[in-house]
């Protein structure tokens, strides 16, 4: 710069800049960092973590997504892992814990090439191409199956090693029983399966219901408790007197009109009550409020009512029952109405609860978690949602995988002999791919207590006679998981490896962090993404 002249600011006062192999060293370690924080849950003998959060409530889990989620994590690079985990949950519901940590590993891989001065963009077009052949593979390795025998294997693969693991066969049975009755042409809502959680008791009495669990309570104690041969009406309106729209006086200069007045205003209710009961309804799901008056006359013609049920509920209800949900109660007909073997009002661990059961073909049901306390519940329900995602992948799609590390050794080993064949480069990267993979056995077996060098040299020797073999983490030894029945959906594997290698290119492909001040204090934000690795601030 001449002397004398101003210098340039083209970004403002506060802002910090990361550049070229600072801002790829920096995002490769975040992500490190981040799959070394969850790498210890994978697996049957993975730990849990304990998360407190700001207001000093705990979380207790070892699912991937949830710990991610409850940590409350600065770093951009470290935030798109996150997104990786989110995208599994959401897109098969378990395989988040893999997909991270497999994430880190191609970063951590990556890291040795960038040493070597490869190019990220050729890192990251190698890693594409092994990303694409190991999808290749893994449908070639793929099982053909969706049976109920594979169903209840699938579903207990997913809940080993969770908090439901000494009840994790009768659990079993549940979910498949409950994704088997939602499915529809092929296709499984997981919506439609609702999970209810109560604690106070072992997580074994935990139940199936042909039906809903509503959490609320009759609204007047003059109704029945309990109405068999249900005929259910669903109303998305009030049960009272209507506000007029426009502001409106009413004038009453005589004692009789005002009492003609309450006289009206209880006949518009009783003629409310009287055209739900004239259809025959014996039970009634209201969204919105019902009038003190109406509950009066509802408790006098033997309905059970419950009012303000949410949105989600009412539609349960509807698929459940086969009642449609009507907005006026004028247009309520008997062809409207649901059925359902019995309704009743039940007391689970202190609370009222209405249960809707026995109904004929329900295309909505309920699982009733049950736990010996609030931890335990939500852990469990955490693992019995994972077990419905798999369980649902895997009748969608008819396909399985081994499991205990057997497809990600398989992989590694195939597109080992595929980067053989390729000349440039990304050979390195392809090789470097097939080396990250191996870090789920790998994994595995430290978390179990085993020398993990001494099961993958064993697990590579297996996989000469055969694609299934993996790691039997109780005993230690090389099995058959096609014979022990491990198995996995084939989409879980398919998602975890897709989003990792999708994630890590993007990561790579960044060489300039360019982060404005925080609010609070100068440089703060940059302060504690620098800091994540012991780096000082720029």
């Amino acid at each position: 710069m001449a002397q004398g002249q101003q210098p340039i600011l083209v970004l403002p006062e506060g802002t910090s800049r990361y550049l070229g192999r600072d801002a790829q060293r920096m995002n490769i370690l975040a992500g490190k960092i981040l799959a070394e924080t969850v790498r210890t849950t994978l697996g049957p003998k993975g730990m849990d973590k304990m998360l407190v959060d700001s207001l000093g409530d705990i979380v207790v889990t070892n699912d991937g997504v949830t710990i991610l989620k409850e940590m409350d994590i600065e770093h951009p690079a470290a935030k798109m892992l996150v997104e990786v985990a989110k995208t599994q949950e959401d897109e098969v519901g378990d395989g988040t814990t893999t997909a991270v940590i497999i994430a880190g590993e191609l970063l951590k891989k990556a890291e040795n090439l960038l040493e070597m001065e490869i190019h990220p963009t050729i890192i990251a077009m190698g890693y594409r191409q092994a990303s694409e052949k190991a999808q290749e593979i893994l449908d070639d390795i793929a099982i053909d199956a969706s049976d109920r025998d594979t169903l209840m294997k699938v579903a207990m693969t997913a809940m080993t090693g969770k908090g439901t693991e000494k009840a994790r066969e009768p659990l079993a049975q549940l979910i498949v029983d409950a994704v088997k009755q939602v499915e529809e042409d092929g296709e499984v809502e997981k919506d439609h399966i609702k999970i209810e959680k109560k604690e106070g008791a072992a997580v074994d009495d935990s139940t199936l219901v042909q039906g809903v669990i509503i959490d609320k309570e009759r609204v007047h104690p003059g109704m029945p408790k309990k109405v068999e041969n249900a005929k259910i009406a669903l109303l998305n309106c009030p049960i009272e007197v209507k506000e007029t729209e426009v502001d409106a006086e009413i004038r009453i200069t005589d004692p009789s009109q005002m009492q003609a007045f309450i006289e009206q205003e209880e006949q518009m209710i009783r003629d409310m009550v009287n055209s739900i009961v004239d259809t025959g309804a014996n039970v009634l799901f209201c969204q919105k409020g019902i009038d003190d008056l109406a509950q009066h006359y509802l408790a006098k013609a033997g309905v059970l009512a419950v009012r303000r049920v949410k949105k989600s509920d009412m539609e349960k209800l509807s698929k459940a029952t086969g009642a449609n949900i009507v907005t006026n109660i004028e247009d309520l007909g008997e062809e409207d109405l649901g059925e359902a073997g019995v309704v009743s009002e039940k007391k689970i661990s202190g609370e009222e609860m209405i249960f809707v059961e026995e109904c004929k073909e329900p295309k909505a049901v309920t699982i009733l978690v049950r736990g010996s306390t609030e931890h335990v519940v939500s852990e469990v329900e955490r693992a019995i949602e994972d077990a419905i995602g798999v369980v649902a992948a895997t009748v969608e799609d008819g396909k399985v995988v081994a499991g205990g590390g057997a497809p990600e050794i398989e992989i590694a080993k195939r597109l080992k002999d595929y980067a053989d064949s390729i000349s440039g480069r990304e050979q390195l990267a392809v090789s470097a791919f097939a080396d990250a993979l191996e870090i789920v056995p790998k994994t595995l077996a430290e978390n179990a207590g085993l020398d993990s060098i001494d099961v993958l040299v064993d697990l590579r020797a297996a996989h000469e006679e055969s694609p299934y073999m993996g790691i039997d983490v109780f005993d230690g030894n090389i099995v058959d998981m096609k014979e022990a029945g491990v198995i996995e959906p084939h989409r879980v594997k398919k998602q975890a490896i897709q989003s990792a290698a999708e994630a890590a290119e993007m990561i790579l492909r960044i060489d300039d962090v360019i982060a404005a001040s925080s609010s609070g204090s100068e440089d703060e934000g940059m302060d504690e993404m620098g800091g994540m690795g012991g780096m000082p601030p720029m």
